[in-house]
């Protein structure tokens, strides 16, 4: 699998948070709808407006892996603070990142990709989850096209 190590200094990060869980695969369901609902009602548009130039991000953090359950947040980098109570901050700690390219219509390509680090890419890589959030990097384009491109950055440490 193709990556990259990229280091990243601390940042914020401003958008809602939807808490999941892996149980039955229901996060696999539960987070498609939640972009849905926020495309719809306008969540996706305002957070865009509120960091121009920023791509949108998919943030999991909060795990408690002996439950299986996490809190997944839509979000874009910022510096600033919420203008509107549906809003919520979090800082993603300085880490060095796994970066992998996902290629093709979402959510099908980046679910395959997730299960492809975990399962292939990091008993092989030399490298451990270091704890912190992952990220999803949602790049300018056209989701459902098969040539679409977007980033999967996961949290590493040497082993």
């Amino acid at each position: 699998m193709d990556y990259r190590i990229v280091e990243k200094e601390a940042f914020t990060v401003l958008g809602k948070i939807l808490r999941t869980t892996c149980e039955n695969g229901e996060n696999l369901r539960q987070i498609p709808w939640f972009w849905q609902q926020c495309n719809e009602d306008g969540t996706v548009d305002k957070l865009m407006s509120m960091a121009p130039g920023k791509d949108l991000l998919g943030v999991c953090m909060d795990m408690q892996v002996d439950k299986g359950e996490f809190s997944y947040m839509i979000a874009c980098e910022t510096t600033t603070s919420p203008t509107a109570e549906s809003f919520s901050t979090r800082t993603i700690p300085a880490s060095t990142w796994a970066v992998f390219t996902s290629v093709g219509p979402l959510p099908g390509t980046i679910q395959s990709l997730f299960g492809r680090i975990y399962q292939e890419w990091f008993p092989a890589a030399g490298y451990a989850h270091s704890g912190a959030p992952e990220l999803e990097v949602y790049l300018p384009g056209d989701t459902t096209s098969e040539d679409y491109r977007c980033e999967v950055w996961i949290p590493v440490v040497k082993r």
